[in-house]
Parts: structure tokens; C-alpha cells; sequence
């Protein structure tokens, strides 16, 4: 055994160099692409697609530890993969001048296609799991046996054309993903993580409940670098949850507010989730569009979780953390607070308007030379950290890059059989032009689809499929894609398969169904508010700036909205509350989510009917006995 060991080891060390060098080298080509600019576009993407690959199958062997055999498996899908996309180099000008679907493939062609599909579906199963390839194979079935398309003009469509394996969805994991990802790496090894932690326990770690308010906070934070729920989860939990649990918390609502917290990083702008980025080039906006249409919707997403916490809080009486225990906001802003620069420049680069990629990979550089400015941040920081941040931004892109080169596939047979529209006539059938019941529909079918895949190709699937129905029957574009890309997100802290209640109930040791349920009680407004910006676009800006009043006044609304439907599934407002008011605060929340100027009345009405009673009980509470 010993003599095995010695003789893998030295194996194992020059695979973890080559490792190393390969995705240091992928960072730095999209590095020097997002300043110079991209060849064209299949180059680009399969350039992409061929370090991903590789990353692939060498980080996700066929069964680890295995034999010669499984070695040379994984070394033949690889170079099956890899020469899938060099048959296109070597061949472009064959590729560009071809008609497409005119001209007959060759045989090459036929092999090499073949061969991309099954490596891509291959390398998708071993980083991602079952459910997306078996979604992809589904589609090919459906193409292939139950429509009039056939076999080679399939084939033409999601290897030989840019509607397919090489569409823009891989285009988007190549420009945009690989560059945010990279500055979320950087952002990490420069310590902001601290930054975020200390910020948010200066701010809300001494108010009721403030160990979970500083899971809201730091989360947020967390969220605007990284779009990750899961990776939120496994940076921020291990630092909160405990806090959360030795306040008073009960395990399971902390790792439902670690992991509700977590799951709206993906909605929060500058750095949103990857799928933002695919809303973008979808819709053919620049992503700071997107960025600004999804600013109040987040906003309102952790107003409610903020107030969760804290009338939870209030309920079962707990308390901060003391005073004398926390960092002094001033002095972390002394310590750490330049560290805030490079989100700052992302931010107003694209308020500028330069393009995303170029402003990620300025941020990205930014990262070192501000940390290096101050003996606090620069502590222990080396070249090494540099290097780090390069691998870890290329293995950590390398789900988003087979899922969208997955997804493709997905695309390729939605668009080449006609099956979007007729998936909008079975929504628009089964709605009977019913826009709430088409809404209600979409929005239970991208919880499902996000339990079994992740956010990007969920939103995409829903995008090709759902979202047509809905502009259909009225609801605005940009309202529509925002509606799709929130309910894919918002699986994650869905029962039964639930990835962010997942990460955080393993770290606060609890019930996986429990930690599930209240997710969905903390996380409750986050169901709702897709529904507020189909109604009332103005939450979303739609119009830019034009219309600000009316956003301000949709937004204030809505936030006392949120704030009710908080009060009233946690049972407390100003006092403890009884079922009937309970009910009363659901139903004025409902009707301050509305748009109309009666329904909102009506709301505030009741809403003053029920701080009307409960302020003699607080008064009386608060006088000693």
C-alpha cells in the first residue's frame, strides 16, 4: 500500500500543476479578450468550450481512484470534445461559406457532431448531475422521432450553427460569467468577506434578532460579488449560523434565513446570477439595463426577509449580540472600507455605459492594488493569492460553461422543431387567456425545473417554452423574462429540493424539511413580488428614470406590503399577534401589493386597524409590573 501510495503521488502533484496551469491560462485568455476584444464568435465560444472540457474530465474523472481503463475513457470523451471543436478551426472557411441546411454534411461532420453532443451531455452529468443531460436527451427525442426534422438538418442545427451547441448561451458563459466569476475570485482573496461580515455586524449585530440581520446584510453583500445561493451559503454560514443558534435561534430558521438571504445574491445588482447575463443578450440590452430592472424587486426581497427576522425575533424575545463585542462601524470602514472600491467601479462603469466584461475585468484588477493600500488588508498577501484567484475563477465558471453549452442543445430543438409555439398555445389553452393562472403555471413550472437544474439553464428552458405565452397575454417583455428568472431562482429554498437550505441545514445541523418550510415562510415575499412587477412595471423602471414618481410610489407601497406579509406570517407587529390579525395583516399586505390606488387605501386601512389594537398591549408590556 505504501509503495502505491509513493508511486501515486507524484502523479497526483504534477495533475494538480497541470490543473493549475490550465485554468490560470483560461482565466488570462478571457482576461485579455474582455480588453482587446473577442475573435469571432464561434472561436470565442469554442475556445471557451474546449478549456472547459478539459477542466472537466480531468477534475471529474469516470470513478475516482480508477484504473488505466477509466483513465483512458476520460482521455478519449476528452479528445473526442476537444477535436469535436478543432474540426471547426481547422475547417472555418468551409464553415462560414456553406449553406446551412443546403449543403449536405460529410461524414466528418456527421461523426464530429455526434461527437459533440454526447461529450457535451457526458461533461454536463459529471459536474452537474442527471437531470439537465436527461432533459437535453428528452428534447433530442422529441426531435428526432416525433417531428418531421431530420436527422442531419438536427445535427446542422446544434453543431454547424449558432442556434445550437455554440448559440449564445455559451456566448454569454464566455463574455460575461468567466470575467464576473474571475472578479468574485479576486474580490474573496483580497478579504472582503471580512469587509462584509464586519460591516454588517457593526450595523444590525446589537438590534432583536441581530445575528440574523447580519446573515441579511452580509448575504446582500456577498451577493452583489458572487450570484452564487449555494456559494453564499458556505462563506456566510459558517460564520452566522452559529451566531444565529447561540442568540436563541432555532436551528432550522437560522439556516432558512442563511439560505433565503443567500438565494437573493442572485437578484442583486452590480454582479447578479449567470442568468442575468443570458436576460441580457436574449433581450439584446446592455446588463445594466437588466441591472437597474431588477434594483427595486431586490431591494423589496430583503425588506422582507430583513423584517422576518426581525419580528421572529421579537415574538420569541431575542437579542443582540452586546455592543462591547462588535466592531465599531467607523473603525471598519478605517480598517477595510476601501475594499469597497472595486465593486464601486463596476458599479459606475456600467452607469456609463462600458461594456459588463470590461468593466468585471477592471474591478477584477482593481482587487490587489486596493487591498495593498492599506497594513490591514495587505497582511500575508502574495503572488500567490494572484494565482489562486485564476484557478478558482476558471474551475468555478465550469458549471455555468457546460450548462450553457447544454442548454444549447436545449435551444437548438426548441427552435428547429417549432416547440416554443406550441408550448404557448398549451399555456395560453390551459390559462384560458387568463394572464394570473398563465403566471401561476410558469411560475410552478420554474420552481420544478429549478430543482432538478440550476438557475441558467431553468431560466432558459422557461425562456424558449413559457415566457412567449406571457407576453402573449400581456405582460411586458423585460416584466416577463424578470417573472422566469425569479421563480428559477427562488427553487433553491423550495421543498423538497432545495440547494441553499441544503448547504445551510448542513451546517446548522437541523431537518432538511424543516430548515425547507420556514425558507419558504422567510422567503414568502420573494413568491409574491414577480407578481407585483407584471402588474406594475414601474416597480421594474421599465422607463428608466422617466418615471421615477411612479416607482417611488409603487416601491413604498410595496415595501409596507412586504413589511405586513412579514408581520403576518410571523406573528408580530408592534405586539404579539392573534390569528384574526395575523389574517388582517396578510390581507392588507396584499392589497398594498397591488397596484391600484383603492386596493392600497384599503390596505393602510387595515393595517391602522391593527396597530390601533396592538399599541395598548405593547404599552402595557412595556410598563413594569
Amino acid at each position: 500500500m505504501q509503495e502505491e501510495n509513493a508511486a501515486t503521488a507524484p502523479r497526483a502533484v504534477a495533475l494538480r500543476r497541470v490543473v493549475t496551469a490550465i485554468a490560470v491560462v483560461m482565466s488570462l485568455y478571457h482576461m485579455y479578450v474582455a480588453a482587446f476584444g473577442p475573435p469571432e464568435a464561434v472561436i470565442f465560444r469554442g475556445t471557451h468550450l474546449m478549456f472547459a472540457l478539459t477542466l472537466v474530465f480531468v477534475l471529474y474523472p469516470s470513478r475516482a481512484g480508477g484504473g488505466v481503463g477509466w483513465r483512458i475513457v476520460d482521455a478519449l470523451l476528452l479528445l473526442a470534445g476537444l477535436g469535436a471543436v478543432l474540426h471547426i478551426f481547422f475547417n472555418y472557411e468551409y464553415y462560414t461559406n456553406r449553406i446551412i441546411y443546403i449543403d449536405e454534411l460529410t461524414l466528418a461532420d456527421r461523426l464530429w457532431g455526434i461527437a459533440a453532443v454526447l461529450v457535451i451531455l457526458e461533461g454536463t452529468r459529471r459536474i452537474l448531475g442527471w437531470a439537465l443531460p436527461i432533459t437535453a436527451a428528452v428534447f433530442l427525442i422529441y426531435a428526432g422521432l416525433f417531428t418531421q426534422v431530420t436527422f442531419p438538418v438536427l445535427l446542422e442545427q446544434l453543431y454547424l450553427s449558432t442556434e445550437g451547441i455554440f448559440g449564445s448561451t455559451l456566448g454569454v458563459s464566455a463574455s460575461y460569467v468567466m470575467l464576473f466569476v474571475l472578479f468574485g475570485a479576486f474580490m474573496e482573496r483580497s478579504g472582503t468577506g471580512q469587509l462584509f461580515m464586519d460591516f454588517a455586524l457593526s450595523l444590525t449585530g446589537h438590534t432583536a434578532g441581530g445575528p440574523g440581520k447580519v446573515a441579511v446584510v452580509s448575504s446582500s453583500l456577498f451577493g452583489t460579488v458572487s450570484g452564487s445561493a449555494v456559494a453564499n451559503v458556505m462563506v456566510d454560514g459558517p460564520l452566522t449560523i452559529p451566531l444565529m443558534k447561540r442568540t436563541g435561534f432555532r436551528p432550522a430558521f437560522a439556516a432558512a434565513v442563511e439560505a433565503t438571504a443567500s438565494t437573493g445574491g442572485q437578484i442583486m445588482p452590480p454582479v447578479m446570477g449567470a442568468a442575468a447575463f443570458v436576460m441580457a443578450e436574449f433581450l439584446a440590452v446592455p446588463y445594466a439595463q437588466v441591472a437597474l430592472w431588477a434594483a427595486i424587486p431586490a431591494i423589496l426581497y430583503y425588506v422582507a426577509v430583513f423584517f422576518a427576522v426581525h419580528f421572529e425575533a421579537k415574538r420569541h424575545g431575542l437579542h443582540g449580540v452586546p455592543k462591547s463585542e462588535l466592531p465599531r462601524l467607523s473603525r471598519v470602514m478605517r480598517d477595510r472600507g476601501h475594499l469597497f472600491v472595486p465593486i464601486i467601479i463596476i458599479f459606475v462603469g456600467l452607469t456609463m455605459g462600458y461594456s459588463a466584461p470590461l468593466c468585471a475585468l477592471a474591478g477584477s484588477l482593481a482587487c490587489l492594488p486596493v487591498a495593498l493600500l492599506r497594513k490591514t488588508t495587505r497582511e500575508g498577501l502574495t503572488f500567490n493569492h494572484v494565482l489562486e484567484a485564476l484557478e478558482e475563477g476558471a474551475k468555478n465558471t465550469l458549471s455555468v460553461a457546460m450548462a450553457c453549452a447544454c442548454a444549447g442543445i436545449v435551444i437548438g430543438c426548441v427552435t428547429i422543431t417549432g416547440l416554443g409555439i406550441v408550448f404557448t398555445q398549451i399555456v395560453v389553452g390551459l390559462s384560458h387567456n387568463a394572464l394570473p393562472l398563465a403566471l401561476i403555471l410558469t411560475g410552478l413550472a420554474g420552481i420544478v425545473l429549478g430543482m432538478g437544474m440550476p438557475t441558467t439553464p431553468a431560466y432558459i428552458v422557461m425562456v424558449a417554452l413559457l415566457v412567449p405565452a406571457l407576453v402573449k397575454l400581456g405582460a411586458p417583455v423585460p416584466a416577463a423574462h424578470m417573472f422566469a428568472f425569479y421563480f428559477a431562482i427562488l427553487s433553491a429554498i423550495t421543498p423538497p429540493v432545495a440547494l441553499a437550505v441544503y448547504a445551510a441545514a448542513s451546517l446548522a445541523k437541523c431537518d432538511l424539511w424543516a430548515a425547507g418550510w420556514h425558507a419558504v415562510r422567510v422567503g414568502a415575499a420573494g413568491f409574491i413580488v414577480p407578481f407585483m412587477f407584471i402588474y406594475e412595471p414601474a416597480l421594474l423602471m421599465i422607463n428608466g428614470w422617466a418615471q421615477i414618481h411612479v416607482s417611488l410610489l409603487a416601491f413604498a407601497s410595496a415595501t409596507i406590503g412586504c413589511m405586513c406579509l412579514a408581520a403576518g406570517l410571523h406573528g408580530y407587529l408592534m405586539a404579539p399577534a392573534r390569528p384574526w390579525e395575523r389574517a388582517v395583516l396578510v390581507a392588507a399586505a396584499l392589497l398594498l401589493i397591488a397596484p391600484e390606488l383603492i386596493s392600497s387605501l384599503i390596505g393602510l386601512a387595515l393595517l391602522a386597524a391593527v396597530i390601533a389594537v396592538q399599541l395598548p398591549r405593547r404599552r402595557a408590556a412595556a410598563q413594569p409590573a
